[in-house]
């Protein structure tokens, strides 16, 4: 343990609450059912506005503090006005998301301050798949990659143990490397 650690870290994060929402959730298991939303409108082209506002959680439904929007389009070398980020590269952003918070997260919880979080993800991806050029082509991303650069009073070792169990926490890095149930219904209005 290093002389900086012998004091209380403070990343920001309420361990405590979150010990407590963990010993609550465990005594009522029905509570931990959430369910998660997001709208989107089509504007015009490629580009959309998504919305997330309202959640299901703690047996009732919630509200964000404020409804938070989102613009994904597609960049002007595919012909599009390039009104927001793609959608691909909004997975790239919660997987990024979800596993500094969960750094930060195991990090005050273990008394590791930091310093510093800096993560680069990259994602390959050949688009003969999604234009319909080779039918053999995934569409998706052929592979993620996630590097970070943390400052923190820990050694090598605990660094890389914070971020291992982040990942393993991680809900966007579950539904990234497993697959999940998609289903997708119409209705004409």
């Amino acid at each position: 343990m290093t002389t900086s650690q012998a004091q209380t870290a403070d990343n920001g994060v309420n361990v405590a609450a979150l010990l407590g929402a963990r010993e609550a959730l465990t005594a009522t298991p029905e509570a931990a059912q959430f369910k998660w939303r997001a709208t989107s409108e089509w504007l015009r082209g490629t580009h959309s506005r998504a919305t997330v506002d309202k959640f299901f959680g703690l047996g009732a439904e919630q509200k964000h503090r404020q409804a938070y929007n989102y613009e994904s389009d597609h960049p002007e070398i595919f012909a599009s006005p390039d009104n927001g980020a793609t959608p691909v590269e909004f997975v790239l952003v919660g997987l990024a998301g979800c596993l500094t918070a969960g750094i930060a997260a195991v990090a005050q919880n273990r008394n590791i301050q930091l310093r510093s979080v800096k993560a680069t993800l990259e994602a390959g991806m050949d688009l003969q798949g999604i234009l319909g050029i080779d039918e053999h082509v995934r569409n998706g991303f052929d592979g993620i990659k996630v590097h970070y650069e943390i400052d923190a009073d820990a050694t090598p070792e605990q660094i890389a143990a914070l971020v291992a169990q982040s990942q393993k926490r991680s809900a966007v890095f579950d539904i990234v490397t497993n697959p999940t149930d998609v289903t997708v219904s119409t209705q004409k209005v």
